[in-house]
């Protein structure tokens, strides 16, 4: 599955990561994508509530109604940091029953997290923005 059949299929996107500060692209790429419609749900320890939803200090805090429609998990955390966040999210992958597609950012990359994922069934996208592939895949297709 390709980046444009994951941004048309999957709607609800967890954040990790996700600012506060409008000037960085973790708070811009999201807030981009919630404005096309998405679901965002940010994720940020210091965060109690960002573009204007509630903020959870990890994914297991996310409360169960709301883990069972994750699809999406969307990294903006430094690569050094993705294969023990990818492994975090495989020991609860039972609590996100929905979940398809683990993507990390443009500049994020780990191959052993991408391998962790996939072995687990996940897609797992790295080093690519989410909000480019919109808007040079779904943007320019419609």
């Amino acid at each position: 599955m390709d980046t444009a059949q994951i941004l048309r299929k999957y709607q609800i996107i967890a954040v990790i990561g996700c600012s506060r500060d409008v000037t960085k692209d973790a708070h811009t790429v999201p807030a981009y994508m919630k404005s096309k419609g998405y679901r965002i749900i940010p994720i940020n320890p210091s965060g109690e509530e960002i573009m204007g939803q509630k903020s959870y200090k990890s994914m297991a805090e996310i409360p169960y109604d709301l883990k069972d429609r994750i699809e999406v998990v969307n990294i903006f955390r430094p690569s050094a940091e993705l294969t023990g966040i990818v492994e975090s999210i495989l020991k609860e992958k039972a609590n996100f029953p929905s979940l398809k597609v683990i993507w990390a950012q443009l500049g994020i990359q780990d191959d052993k997290a991408k391998l962790l994922a996939e072995k687990a069934g996940l897609i797992f996208i790295q080093n690519r923005c989410m909000m480019r592939d919109y808007q040079s895949k779904i943007s320019f297709s419609v």
